[in-house]
């Protein structure tokens, strides 16, 4: 049986269900739709299940809510779709005001770093440093995460986040929401922040044909998959920065890398943050389990299709001035690995191994407003 949890505002409420979709405009009564018990986002938390479970019922809320934007029309999921890997699928995103975001949005699975079989909610990975978070490294606290495209001038762009509390407390499903996952009803900018990473953090992987396939020497592979596993590892290299092994793996890497996307910068990604020259054209390598549903693909989105990446591999390596060294040649240039038809039908069969359907489809991550008409 579930509740759910009627929104007294209609108007601005589909602003919220259309920021989520961008879908068009649509008629109907717009409601909070959530079990009358938390689903299971964490086995075991500080003292109990039902802190954590709460409090990611709560982040899932407002990961999904317009009115964290200025003008009530972007939210964490308008750039961040369960479909799509909680990627984008365009280049750029559009802000509250329609401008693009100067970089392609990132899946946010398994952000934290800890096992796909991890279901221990473990608070260092919520407020302490871990991994280094966007494209440039420029965060690596995940309860800090929200804060930065909330107060973005082109994405959400809430100069004052000290206003986004009152803001809540004006919507009646808040104050039972905070209830639950703090014992009272207090709207804070920093449970705000935590309650979102704490839903962020749940948003894992486990159930891929490559996951599932671990414990059993992937006997569950197709030829062209194991042949395509065994390029990824082997001739091609791709594990280097990718860090997949068949033993185990590492879902999300700290590793940045210059891979020959332009000969002359144009983004100096992480260089641009700690400004030093030689991190200019470096860029956060992507975790990519679920990687065939997070097309476009690169920090600016230039690669449409799998078939593009590994074309850039193949033959567009540039000589960037900080390109990795495991893409250069025995002379010290960009590297043309002149990848054959086979062996990209091979590597792409492999990442499609990687998609977790059941993560895409599962309600506890999906947009919590819904359409009564």
């Amino acid at each position: 049986m579930k509740k759910s949890l009627f929104i007294l505002s209609t108007v601005s409420a589909i602003a919220v269900l259309v920021s989520c979709h961008k879908s068009p405009q649509a008629t109907g009564t717009v409601y909070l739709d959530l079990p009358s018990s938390p689903y299971q986002y964490y086995s075991s938390s500080f003292n109990s299940s039902d802190t954590a479970n709460n409090k990611a019922t709560l982040g899932r809320v407002l990961f999904y809510e317009g009115k964290l934007s200025i003008n009530n029309t972007i939210s964490c999921g308008s750039c961040h779709k369960q479909n799509l890997g909680f990627a984008d699928n365009v280049a750029f995103s559009a802000g509250y005001q329609n401008k693009l975001t100067g970089r392609n949005s990132k899946g946010i699975a398994n952000i934290t770093g800890m096992p796909a079989s991890e279901t221990i909610f473990q608070p260092f990975t919520i407020t302490a440093a871990n991994m280094p978070l966007f494209w440039d490294g420029r965060e690596n606290v995940l309860s800090n995460l929200a804060n930065r495209p909330i107060t973005n001038h082109v994405e959400m762009g809430m100069d004052d986040p000290d206003a986004i509390p009152a803001k809540l407390a004006k919507v009646p499903y808040y104050a039972q929401l905070f209830m639950n996952a703090y014992g009272d009803n207090a709207i804070t900018k920093d449970r705000i922040s935590e309650s979102i990473a704490v839903f962020m953090a749940s948003i894992r992987t486990g159930n891929s044909k490559f996951e599932v396939g671990v414990n059993s020497n992937f006997a569950n592979f197709t030829p062209q998959e194991s042949q395509g596993f065994a390029l990824f590892t082997g001739k091609y290299n791709c594990n280097n920065c990718h860090e997949i092994s068949q033993g185990g793996y590492n879902i999300s890497s700290a590793t940045f890398a210059d891979i020959g996307l332009d000969a002359n910068y144009v983004d100096l990604g992480m260089g641009a943050i700690d400004l030093q020259s030689t991190d200019n054209g470096k860029f956060k390598v992507p975790v990519l389990l679920n990687v065939a549903l997070t097309a476009p693909y690169m920090h600016d989105g230039r690669y449409k299709t799998l078939d593009d990446v590994i074309e850039h591999y193949s033959h567009t390596i540039q000589n960037s001035r900080n390109l990795n060294d495991v893409l250069k040649d025995g002379n010290g240039n960009a590297m043309q690995m002149n990848i054959t038809t086979d062996d990209k039908q091979a590597l792409i069969a492999f990442l499609n191994t990687l998609t977790d359907y059941n993560m895409v489809n599962d309600p506890k991550y999906s947009n919590p407003f819904k359409i009564k008409y």
